[in-house]
Parts: structure tokens; C-alpha cells; sequence
């Protein structure tokens, strides 16, 4: 099971992909053969440069040093979150997050990567998608007077003079004919 970090403010504090994502990049270009010469460079580079921001409007991602790809999707673009792990993932404790928008693309618009915490960040993610925000605490009123009936009784006389107002007009108006 996934230690989840409690919402809000440990999310806001994830950047860095988890050392595992490392790991993971290794086999898989151990596991391409003669290709490892020219992957595992890339692989380097991807890892080193990978950061995600969270914040209160969206995800804001950076990859790359020559060919920079930078990646900003608000959380109300958000149609549809999907959690995709293979084998070796799942060994490690880790999993892709794919952000889905209506954009009209097949793939993903966004993919979450290198977070061992990522049953929390999906939950994140759709609290924040859906519009919710965390109640805010505020101090408790202070009290109007010592006697707690004091507010009741004068919104009573209020409520008791308005009447009266409307009683006195409505018997100073003509009477109405019947027809």
C-alpha cells in the first residue's frame, strides 16, 4: 500500500520524481539492447530535467535542455485521470499519471511520472478538477453580549415592529370595490 501524503499541502510540495523513476529508466534501456547507447543519455537528461509544479490554479511541468517541453493545464481542463503501471513500475512502486483535457487528442495531454505517491496526487487531482477547496478556518465570532437569548429576543422585536408597520398600512389603504 501507497503512503498517501494528507491533500493540499504535501502535493504542493512534490517536484522531483522519486529516485526509483531512475531506476526504471536504467532497465528499460538495459532491456532495449544496442539501443542503450544512445537511450540511456536521453534517459539522463529526462530524469535530471523533470520537474512538476503543483499550485493553486494548475500543473506547470519542464523537461529537457535543448528541446524544452513545458506543459501548463489548469485544474478545470481536467476531464479524466487514468493510472497506468506496467511490471516493472509496480516493482519499483510507481506509475504514470495520464491527464486527460478535451483537446481532442488521443493521448494524454499530461503524463504524471515518478511519483511513488501517486493514488494521492490522482485524489488531488480530481478533488481539485471538480472544483472543491478546503474549508477555511476561521476564529468563531465573538458573542454579542452575555445572555445568549439577547440576538433571538431582538431579532423577535424586529420581526414584531415590522408587522406593526405593515398592519397600520395596510389599514390606511381605501377599501377596494367588489365588482
Amino acid at each position: 500500500m501507497v503512503a498517501a501524503p494528507s491533500p493540499g499541502k504535501d502535493i504542493f510540495s512534490l517536484s522531483t520524481p522519486d529516485p526509483a523513476l531512475w531506476t526504471l529508466y536504467v532497465i528499460r534501456a538495459v532491456l532495449t539492447g544496442p539501443g542503450l547507447i544512445f537511450l540511456l543519455p536521453y534517459l539522463y537528461f529526462r530524469y535530471h530535467t523533470l520537474r512538476y509544479t503543483f499550485d493553486e490554479e494548475g500543473i506547470h511541468m519542464r523537461v529537457g535542455i535543448l528541446f524544452r517541453r513545458e506543459v501548463n493545464l489548469t485544474y478545470a481542463r481536467i476531464q479524466d485521470i487514468h493510472l497506468r503501471s506496467g511490471v516493472i513500475q509496480r516493482w519499483l512502486g510507481l506509475a504514470d499519471i495520464q491527464i486527460q483535457t478535451a483537446s481532442g487528442s488521443a493521448d494524454a495531454e499530461l503524463v504524471i511520472e515518478g511519483f511513488k505517491e501517486y493514488e494521492a496526487i490522482r485524489d488531488f487531482l480530481y478533488t481539485r478538477m471538480r472544483g472543491y477547496h478546503a474549508p477555511v478556518k476561521t476564529a468563531p465570532a465573538p458573542a454579542m453580549s452575555a445572555d445568549p437569548n439577547a440576538e433571538m429576543i431582538s431579532l423577535l422585536r424586529t420581526i414584531r415592529d415590522e408587522l406593526r408597520q405593515t398592519r397600520e398600512s395596510l389599514g390606511k389603504l381605501p377599501p377596494a370595490d367588489h365588482v
